[in-house]
């Protein structure tokens, strides 16, 4: 059991460092700037669990006894909590203000809780707020259709931390370290269902924020010409190749196309079956596809940030996402292909 935790703890400090410098990225979380930034206090937080998991079942440092770990244990729920509300809350509610920063009342308020205590109520504050997750996820249940492989990973993930809270409350009558060998294997497991999410769907939180828009509003296409906006949303990707915008944005588009973003959203969604996110990569695939082939001495990177990727990873994982290859093997299998007599 410990040396799972143990390879599982190196596990999770890798995929955190990944998740920093690759996931958590501006161009992943247009105009959600706050949940881009507790995403990364949240895999910080987890680290520095793993960490002190690590001293506790290998070096023996009781770490885990320190307030440095209650304060870090109390801050994942709240982290968790405001980094997904933003990619989940409907268009209509209010933005997030300071006022919720109540939410970081439990962090300073476990520097006041005897330490036998400490664990168990971290764990009775985790379990609300993922009654908070699971009633929004609940309310995504109409786009598992889209999302199905995804949302059961990402289920997986609420059951690990279901369990966590479980066994959190029996802390106290576990063996000594066995409830830190089963939390470092259920943090590591949980790094793990995410990063396998991340490689079916690199842009997933931008398309779930995009779907929980969608699930939470009524149509606003009463009065719109759908047939219009859509022809003017195909002249300005094959004409005015809108697409090579590295800044291009969802509401950005909307206003050339002179509606709403979510008007725009919901006519994807129902007319092409797809969301912006998904749409605006497809796009400039197919535009890097003409310029791979028609421009061989291009170097692929070049024709990634010509079409609107900001870095050479985002355009290898779109690329890889929908066509299954990298831009390099799409080349030279084509190019062979025409090579053919």
């Amino acid at each position: 059991m410990t040396s799972l935790a143990l390879l599982l703890i190196g596990f999770s400090l890798f995929s955190a460092l990944i998740l920093a410098l690759t996931h958590f990225r501006r161009e992943n979380y247009q105009d959600q700037t706050l949940a881009m930034f507790m995403g990364l206090v949240l895999v910080l937080a987890l680290s520095g669990l793993q960490i002190a998991h690590f001293a506790w079942l290998y070096l023996d440092l009781a770490w885990v006894e320190t307030p440095l770990y209650r304060m870090t244990l109390f801050a994942v729920a709240p982290a968790f909590y405001l980094f997904s509300q933003p990619l989940l809350r409907p268009q209509n509610q209010p933005p997030i203000r300071l006022a919720q920063l109540w939410h970081a009342l439990p962090v300073v308020a476990s520097l006041g809780l005897p330490a036998e205590s400490s664990l168990p109520f971290a764990f009775i504050v985790g379990a609300g707020y993922l009654l908070w997750l699971g009633r929004s996820l609940y309310a995504l249940r109409n786009e598992r259709a889209n999302f199905h492989l995804e949302l059961l990973l990402l289920g997986g993930v609420f059951l690990i931390a279901a369990v966590v809270s479980v066994l959190g409350l029996l802390q106290a009558t576990l063996p000594e370290k066995l409830f830190f060998s089963l939390y470092a294997i259920s943090i590591g497991t949980a790094f793990l269902l995410v990063q396998l999410a991340l490689g079916l769907r690199p842009q997933l939180s931008a398309e779930v924020s995009e779907a929980a828009q969608e699930s939470y509003a009524s149509s606003t296409l009463t009065h719109v010409d759908c047939d219009a906006v859509l022809s003017g949303l195909n002249t300005l990707m094959q004409t005015e190749r809108a697409y090579e915008d590295e800044e291009l944005s969802l509401p950005r588009l909307a206003s050339r196309l002179g509606i709403s973003a979510h008007q725009l959203s919901e006519l994807m969604n129902a007319r092409l079956g797809k969301g912006f996110s998904r749409y605006l990569r497809e796009q400039r695939i197919d535009a890097a596809k003409s310029m791979l082939l028609n421009e061989p001495t291009a170097s692929v990177l070049s024709v990634g940030l010509s079409i609107g990727f900001t870095s050479q990873s985002n355009f290898y994982e779109a690329f890889r996402e929908i066509e299954g290859m990298t831009p390099g093997q799409y080349r030279k299998l084509n190019t062979q292909k025409k090579s053919a007599p």
